[in-house]
């Protein structure tokens, strides 16, 4: 019976996840193709960033609370995802449930925007050597290594994002900068890298497997749309 119900659990968390995953993508992709007719083409990489980052922002609001739910439970602290939620607005509010938000912003808007402008960039820059579309392995690959760097360049904000959001109403750190300060002189600096390898991998094989379901849901919609122009949906 626990099993079952850590099973709900966790697939109630991968829905909220997907949920979020949505509303990003619903946000980037219109955001993304405003800004590039708005900039010039030698400008296309800030319209990325910053499109990258909009989508972000607008994920989080169901991103941190799945977020929080699901860090505690990894540490012990609730056995369930129901539990978790109504114990956390019960001790601390409904604000509990964006406990990290600030931290979550700091690591998530920069990750989002540098892990997209990387991914389209190097789409462009292949396509314009390669002369041809991309298939789905390419996409994929590129994804990885997108992916990956991001996930290096960003470990420490989610070292910070991570302390936050699991110190509960234990109150341990005193804000981002509180946070920083407590780790190196309890710690030292190098704890802001604890966990990169694993991170690094995790986020390269998720950046592989979303930006080339991305891409071939994408090409799937533009032949089920009638009168739209396959251009209109390929990375730009």
């Amino acid at each position: 019976m626990s099993f079952i119900i850590l099973t709900l659990n966790w697939l109630m968390i991968l829905f909220l996840i997907c949920r979020a995953s949505a509303i990003f993508v619903g946000v980037y992709e219109p955001t993304k193709q405003k800004l590039l007719q708005s900039f010039p083409e030698n400008l296309s990489a800030v319209a990325h960033l910053t499109a990258g980052a909009i989508g972000g922002a607008a994920s989080s609001l169901i991103r941190v609370p799945t977020e929080v739910v699901k860090q505690r439970m990894q540490t012990g602290q609730f056995a369930s995802a129901p539990d978790a939620v109504r114990l956390i607005v019960a001790k601390e509010g409904f604000k509990g449930l964006y406990a990290g938000y600030g931290s979550f912003l700091l690591r998530d808007l920069p990750f989002d925007a540098i892990q997209f402008c990387i991914y389209e960039q190097l789409r462009i820059g292949y396509k314009l050597a390669a002369r041809r579309d991309l298939n789905d392995p390419e996409n994929a690959i590129i994804g990885a290594f997108a992916g990956a760097l991001t996930g290096a360049v960003t470990t420490p904000l989610d070292v910070i994002k991570t302390r936050l959001m699991v110190q509960g109403s234990a109150n341990q750190y005193k804000g981002i900068i509180g946070c920083v300060q407590t780790i190196v002189r309890e710690e030292g600096t190098q704890a802001f890298l604890k966990g990169i390898g694993p991170r690094v991998l995790w986020i390269g094989i998720g950046g592989s497997i979303f930006f080339g379901v991305l891409e071939r849901t994408k090409q799937l919609l533009a032949q089920r749309r009638p009168g739209a122009q396959k251009e209109n949906f390929k990375q730009c």
